[in-house]
């Protein structure tokens, strides 16, 4: 039985003027924010946690996942071209014989991003005197909710690719080749649905019997395997990456992985000493 998808859609979804697009990688990127914001908004709402509070983290997070992400590609997978091109760094251009033209944010990596909401939680946890702990369960639930959506844009983008399947089954990304592949972003896209049902799962019914920071490890933990584990099925996303064992991608996922182990271990005991 052949299962071969053909794979050929147009990643823009109507051109607004110049070199300025909607794009349903931005639709879909944006929506899972909007998402996610909408869980949290409601986790807090149930706790009794005012949305004036909800809206300052918000915008920390919103711009943390922006600028994270990108310094992230830059400085991860492209750092001799963005370290001559600093302004192509923080802003959606590019700069070709003195030609300025917008491009949008061609380069984001999950890992920058995540690294920096991190950061960016506990800056505001040590401002407003919150418990970061307490915090990160709540946002890493809206935070797979929104991973899943990026990744439906790559796939909407016909980007972040799969292996050749070697059989008739797969996706066709024809803007690439005609080669079955593995639709790697659905597969990390089911994986961050799955994972967020689970923390949502746990929050509503076992939040009482576990310390603050255990579903965050979790989330740590069960991303970055999974994340680590689809990194196999993918084609390599820069060439210095041809020959390694393990691409940038597992590199960066390993201390992700020991952290949010680390932090289930601590946070492993019973809740009636919370935090």
């Amino acid at each position: 039985m052949n299962l071969i998808l053909e794979w050929n859609p147009d990643p823009e979804i109507v051109r607004l003027f110049g070199s300025f697009s909607l794009r349903y990688y931005s639709l879909l990127f944006v929506g899972g924010l909007i998402l996610g914001y909408q869980v949290v908004k409601g986790i807090y709402k149930k706790e009794g946690v005012s949305q004036e509070q909800l809206d300052k983290l918000a915008m920390y997070i919103f711009i943390a996942t922006i600028v994270g992400a990108r310094l992230g590609h830059c400085l991860f997978y492209e750092p001799a071209y963005y370290l001559s091109h600093p302004l192509e760094m923080l802003l959606p251009i590019q700069i070709n014989d003195g030609q300025v033209r917008f491009t949008g944010y061609q380069g984001l990596a999950s890992h920058g991003g995540i690294l920096a909401v991190f950061i960016a939680i506990v800056i505001y946890c040590r401002k407003y005197k919150t418990n970061v702990f307490d915090v990160l369960d709540k946002v890493s639930i809206g935070g797979a909710l929104a991973g899943a959506f990026i990744r439906l844009g790559n796939f909407m983008n016909s980007e972040i690719i799969g292996n050749p399947t070697g059989g008739d089954y797969g996706v066709k990304f024809l803007k690439v080749d005609a080669i079955p592949r593995h639709p790697a972003q659905l597969y990390e896209s089911l994986a961050y649905f799955i994972i967020f049902f689970i923390l949502l799962h746990l929050y509503k019914n076992k939040r009482s019997q576990l310390k603050y920071g255990f579903i965050f490890g979790l989330f740590f933990t069960m991303l970055f395997v999974a994340r680590f584990t689809i990194e196999f099925f993918k084609i390599n996303q820069v060439d210095f990456e041809e020959g390694m064992a393990l691409n940038m991608g597992q590199l960066l996922s390993i201390p992700f992985i020991l952290l949010g182990l680390y932090i289930m271990f601590i946070k492993s005991k019973p809740a009636s000493d919370k935090p």
